[in-house]
């Protein structure tokens, strides 16, 4: 890249502080806000909250530039590892160790989160389930691609980035579908390129059923598009760690996220639909607009301004994110059941019975009381996430941390 580097891989608190946010939100599964909000069907605020806190049907982009909190938390995810890359890979590089060593570092990491992501896929099965939609699998599959272009000339990951997408958009519009007369007919679920190829591959594995679509419409060629996601990420990290000024780091985080927001705006509305379930080029560039947006505003709010002690519980999170994505994959129910066998069976209906009625007696004078209804999902969640807070709190108090 263009920029030129600082000598030393400093540590930024704004990553950690995103980071953490991510897994905050991935560990309490959406804080129960969409299944409390399934009891208020008429009320306007709770069907805002559900929008934003499960995935959209299909299109993605909402009012022209609006977009679901829930569907950003996966682009977040993938474009952290991008941002991660020149810091980490920079302190192996200073500490000696050769680019072949680099290179076998990111195979393995390859290789193993491809292998975790089957894992979690498979966790309730009874036998392997390959399947390759997991965020670690997708994340996998893409990494060492994108290792490459570590420390490349901006122009050649621009390039790069702009030859993917438009490779993935091209196969997609070439590839017959019955009945088509647009373009965005060759962006519907289950009758689109990435989904005829996942039977075509997904066969090949051992299973007890033919493989013949997925339900969600999710594919294993996402990862191609995503792996620009990442690329947007390994640009942002090489910008951060760069000698520019802050100021200029903002500016620039910021101008390059409204330069793709634009043009995820631009191609949604002419060429190619912004579906984040097939990660559309679309999608990408939609996508990647707002995670530059709050990279940015993480890293003026902690690292610039220096308002940093609000981060505290984000960092915990954040210096652990494989642990607490584990954890909240494979023992959030888990963690439900034992407070309740340990804390009484009702013990979330009567936290939020006690919490509903101590807030609508502090805001009886501003007519602003809550909906009667029950919301001990949102309960159940904060509790088993202060569970998983306080593992992952003394874990970094002693300085203990998951590392692929």
């Amino acid at each position: 890249m263009g920029n030129p580097i600082m000598p030393r891989s400093e540590r930024l608190a704004s990553l950690d502080a995103y980071r953490g946010l991510i897994m905050l939100t991935l560990a309490a599964a959406a804080f129960g806000l969409a299944k409390t909000s399934q009891q208020f069907p008429d009320s306007k605020a709770w069907r805002y909250i559900e929008f934003h806190f499960e995935h959209t049907e299909w299109v993605s982009q909402k009012w022209v530039a609006g977009v679901s909190y829930w569907d950003l938390i996966q682009p977040s995810f993938m474009f952290m590892v991008g941002v991660s890359m020149p810091f980490s890979y920079s302190k192996r590089a200073e500490r000696g160790d050769k680019y072949w060593k680099l290179l076998l570092h990111a195979l393995i990491r390859s290789v193993v989160l491809v292998l975790l992501g089957v894992f979690l896929a498979s966790a309730w099965d009874k036998r392997t389930d390959w399947i390759f939609t997991n965020v670690l699998a997708q994340i996998g599959l893409g990494y060492v691609f994108v290792f490459l272009l570590l420390k490349r000339e901006t122009w050649e990951q621009l390039l790069v980035a702009g030859v993917v997408l438009f490779s993935y958009w091209f196969l997609f519009v070439v590839y017959p579908v019955d009945g088509a007369t647009r373009l965005a007919d060759h962006f519907q679920i289950h009758t689109n390129f990435a989904a005829h190829f996942d039977v075509l591959l997904l066969n090949l594995f051992p299973r007890a059923t033919p493989f013949d679509q997925n339900k969600g419409g999710y594919t294993t060629l996402n990862f191609v598009p995503s792996m620009v996601t990442m690329l947007f990420g390994l640009m942002a990290g090489e910008l951060l760690r760069s000698e520019r000024s802050p100021r200029e780091k903002v500016l620039r985080l910021v101008g390059a996220g409204a330069i793709c927001l634009g043009l995820g705006i631009a191609a949604g509305y002419t060429i190619c639909p912004v579906v984040k379930r097939i990660w559309t080029p679309s999608w990408t560039l939609f996508s990647g607009g707002y995670v530059l947006w709050i990279l940015a505003a993480f890293y003026l709010v902690v690292d610039v301004i220096g308002w940093r002690g609000w981060t505290y519980p984000l960092q915990v999170f954040g210096t652990n994110s494989i642990l607490v994505y584990f954890m909240g994959q494979l023992l959030r129910g888990w963690t439900a059941d034992q407070l309740r066998i340990h804390l009484g069976s009702n013990i979330f209906r009567r936290v939020a019975d006690w919490a509903q009625r101590m807030i609508n007696y502090s805001l009886v004078s501003f007519d602003a009381m809550l909906h009667p209804g029950d919301y001990s999902p949102i309960v159940q969640s904060l509790m088993v996430l202060l569970v998983f807070w306080l593992i992952c709190w003394w874990l970094y108090r002693q300085k203990l941390f998951v590392r692929i």
